[in-house]
């Protein structure tokens, strides 16, 4: 197998992960067991990864970090958004 595919299935499937999470938060409009700082941490990370594969030229790690960064701060929106007001 090419190792580009094997990073290109394994970055993909790692980045499907949240999508659940997602689709959950947005039909429910509830994000009260959401951690933002987790979100947050977890975007730095995923953004740190992007810069990286870039730095070293590498498809399979942009890809599958950058798709998982939209997807994240589109659950950090939606946290933002569906906020209950106290």
């Amino acid at each position: 197998m090419d190792i580009e595919v094997l990073g290109l299935v394994a970055g993909g499937i790692t980045s499907v992960a949240m999508m659940p999470q997602l689709i959950k938060v947005i039909k429910e409009k509830n994000t009260e067991d959401i951690s933002v700082v987790m979100l947050l941490v977890l975007i730095t990370g995923l953004s740190l990864w992007v810069w990286y594969g870039i730095l070293q030229n590498e498809l399979p790690i942009i890809l599958s970090n950058s798709f998982s960064v939209l997807v994240n701060i589109t659950l950090l929106i939606c946290c933002m958004m569906f906020k209950k007001k106290s």
